[in-house]
């Protein structure tokens, strides 16, 4: 059997991916990259059928150094080791990074790769809750809101607000795989601590599912706070960014 890699644009793997997608159902958090310019791609060959491809990354410099994604037709998957130590020879990168509920390449990750950490988990959906909160209101953020000033997230598009003063706000991100969301909030220092952040990620989820949209979530591993809140609003963790290092011996 030959086996060959072959690099290629985007279009050539358009069918493939759409497959991926289905297959995995989950939302992708690096989708945007293919169509931002952040990866290379290349298309996995087995005696000349065209049976899967590699996605290789590195963020927004220049060299391409991590596998992130990594799809084979299910009637090709007997040759996936095969297929993936080619991508790794013929592409030379150094890290393998992805979801652990992305079942490919994470067997592939646990083949070829070594010194494998996880720093974000990902969450869904899982219950409608009812959490209320006297005295704060939710609504979509105006122009002239006076908002204060966020460290870790985008201003969102609704807040909560309490006494006429903005203290959290809150929105979720389309530039995932369809139907998926990405939730995102931040509540004022000053008002942190007393549940704000899981009311305001239920009510963001309400306004998600209005949209469309499958709400999806993550946050850094060590991040206590946004893991509770998160699992008060009716999330619940379905997984792991992981990474490691391709071991030296199969790039050489």
């Amino acid at each position: 059997m030959k086996i060959t890699a072959v690099k290629a644009g985007i279009e050539a793997i358009a069918s493939l991916r759409r497959q991926f997608l289905q297959e995995t159902n989950c939302q992708i958090r690096y989708h945007a990259w293919h169509e931002r310019g952040h990866s290379d791609t290349w298309l996995l060959r087995c005696d000349g059928a065209e049976v899967g491809y590699g996605s290789i990354n590195g963020g927004e410099a220049a060299a391409r150094d991590t596998v992130f994604e990594f799809y084979v037709l299910p009637g090709w998957r007997r040759a996936m080791a095969p297929l993936f130590l080619e991508l790794l020879e013929t592409a030379q990168p150094a890290h393998v990074e992805c979801q652990s509920n992305e079942p490919l390449l994470a067997s592939m990750l646990y083949e070829f790769a070594h010194d494998i950490n996880a720093q974000v988990m990902l969450f869904e959906d899982d219950a409608a809750t009812d959490l209320a909160h006297p005295g704060v209101a939710f609504r979509r953020r105006r122009d002239g809101d006076a908002v204060f000033e966020h460290h870790g997230e985008p201003v969102g598009d609704y807040v909560l607000e309490r006494r006429g003063k903005v203290i959290a706000t809150g929105g979720f991100a389309t530039h995932y795989n369809e139907p998926f969301a990405d939730l995102h909030t931040e509540v004022d220092p000053d008002a942190r601590g007393g549940g704000l952040g899981s009311y305001l990620l239920q009510e963001v989820k309400k306004q998600c599912y209005l949209a469309g949209r499958v709400p999806a979530a993550r946050c850094n591993i060590h991040n206590k706070a946004s893991y509770a809140s998160l699992l008060k609003a009716g999330m619940r963790r379905c997984g792991f960014i992981l990474k490691g290092r391709v071991a030296a011996t199969q790039t050489a």
